[in-house]
């Protein structure tokens, strides 16, 4: 009797395939696979034009901005990866990723297994990114104020700076900004549209505006 019901049901299922949903899949993934076969090998003849140092295997998706100034640097680490095109995530992205450099030793260091989406990097002192990090789309990462708050100041050129320095193992959420002289510890998360200002210790989950800690983590 169970048989004979279970192959009713059997009978009785239909079988659909999704054919418009599997082609507009696989126009996408051949599409950023393109993206990542053209402009990759573009980018990387650009870098190396530009001074910009790049470790193995590291992967544009899409066209970047990258602005090196005289006498700065900007170094990838190996296994990085970086989405500039529209349809390389599936939020989208309303911005390439920029890594900038504004005054003479600057630095820009990106490490090892690191990468993001949309991303706006720019230095005037030091930005130091870890190993192991990956930074949600549309972050702002900044180690200068751009313009001074004092109008005085500002006609005389004078624009604070001072060191970033994210460590190992981060994980930095949708939108966030990342202001000047600060540090983030290892190991650490920091929620979507935090603001970040203060340094933030290893070990913990942190987010707001003002970027506030809100647990440690349990890494034992």
């Amino acid at each position: 009797m169970y048989k004979e019901l279970k192959d009713k049901i059997r009978k009785s299922e239909k079988i659909e395939i999704d054919f418009r949903g599997i082609l507009f899949y696989t126009l996408n993934v051949i599409q950023n696979k393109f993206h990542i076969f053209f402009y990759n090998r573009i980018i990387h003849l650009i870098c190396y034009c530009k001074g910009v140092k790049l470790g193995n295997n590291v992967v544009f998706n899409g066209k970047p901005i990258i602005h090196r100034y005289p006498n700065s640097s900007i170094l990838f680490g190996n296994n990085c990866k970086f989405n500039s095109a529209k349809n390389s995530i599936s939020i989208g992205l309303n911005q390439p990723c920029a890594f900038v450099t504004l005054e003479e030793k600057a630095k820009i260091v990106l490490g090892n297994n690191t990468g993001g989406s949309g991303l706006r990097i720019q230095a005037r002192s030091t930005i130091t990114i870890g190993n192991n990090v990956l930074l949600g789309s549309g972050c702002t990462i900044l180690d200068n104020d751009s313009h001074h708050s004092d109008p005085q100041k500002r006609e005389q050129n004078i624009i604070p700076s001072r060191p970033i320095t994210i460590e190992d193992n981060v994980f930095i959420g949708l939108q966030c900004i990342i202001l000047k002289g600060v540090t983030i510890g290892k190991n650490t998360t920091i929620g979507a549209h935090s603001v970040v200002f203060n340094d933030i210790p290893e070990n913990c989950i942190a987010w707001g505006n003002p970027c506030k800690v809100v647990m440690k983590k349990n890494m034992s």
